[in-house]
């Protein structure tokens, strides 16, 4: 539990694009059993048993970045205290805009899907997006992924017996719509997936970039951090050379839990730290 006296005792997890809330069930639980309140609400029309989302993907198959950060900062704004925000892959993506916005005691971002800004993708983060954005037509529709389209994605540190029982497990049709987003912001006025880090009033942010990570590779995160390290707060980078997408379930998982909610109680309600290029 924290002991600082300005440190939140609230976590906000959001999950990633083709997940649900499950994929944190391992940090859910590690972080009540730390006496952390802990909420992990899935993206707008996404409620509810796994299997049910799998087969009726109407309800979110249209949904875009401003849609999932304006459900998530409704809930936000509901709590009773601010609470730190953690976000995996679009979840990083949609924390970093939910900071942007001045929401949150201090953020996560794990891999988190690029924001505006970053120029040049990797062949492997272009191969994971081409799912979708190889058919304009994806922009409205959930499209799912295979099983070794997972593997290559999320799996590739795994046997493929551990990788299909995880896409069995976790795996949902996901809405294109997010990923056109993501691809064309940097042609978009007012892009969903701009973040403002001369603004002022972003809180604190670490990003975890993850050096096998096929769908967001390392390179994207440290982009990201060039960005972002312009803000007033305080702003680090942690790499982890040795994991993939899967973070947040491969084996050593717990340590990457641990340092984000360290990182994150140490920072939420601090002083900013000099400006700096």
């Amino acid at each position: 539990m924290a002991t600082e006296a300005n440190a939140s005792d609230t976590i906000v997890l959001i999950h990633g694009l083709w997940l649900t809330p499950l994929s944190w069930e391992k940090w859910i639980d590690r972080y009540k059993s730390k006496g952390y309140n802990v909420i992990a609400p899935a993206w707008p029309g996404m409620e509810g048993d796994i299997d049910q989302v799998r087969s009726n993907t109407k309800p979110y198959e249209n949904l875009g970045i401003t849609e999932i950060a304006d459900h998530y900062e409704q809930i936000i704004r509901g709590l009773d205290k601010t609470p730190i925000i953690m976000g995996h892959s679009f979840g990083g993506l949609i924390t970093q805009v939910l900071l942007d916005r001045g929401l949150g005691a201090a953020g996560v971002g794990i891999s988190p899907a690029p924001i505006k800004g970053i120029l040049a993708l990797p062949f492997s983060a272009l191969k994971v997006a081409s799912v979708a954005l190889r058919n304009p037509a994806n922009r409205h529709r959930a499209v799912p992924l295979t099983p070794d389209e997972f593997r290559y994605g999320f799996g590739n540190l795994l046997s493929v017996e551990q990788s299909k029982e995880a896409y069995d497990r976790l795996a949902i049709p996901g809405p294109g719509r997010v990923l056109f987003q993501a691809a064309g912001s940097n042609f978009t006025p007012n892009s969903p997936a701009a973040v403002h880090p001369k603004r002022g009033n972003r809180p604190p942010l670490l990003l975890q970039a993850n050096g096998k990570d096929h769908t967001v590779p390392a390179s994207v995160t440290k982009n990201a951090f060039k960005i972002q390290r312009k803000a007033s707060s305080p702003t680090e980078l942690k790499e982890y050379p040795d994991r993939s997408h899967y973070t947040f379930a491969q084996d050593g998982w717990e340590g990457v839990a641990d340092d984000a909610l360290e990182w994150a109680t140490q920072h939420a309600g601090g002083p900013p730290r000099p400006d700096s290029d």
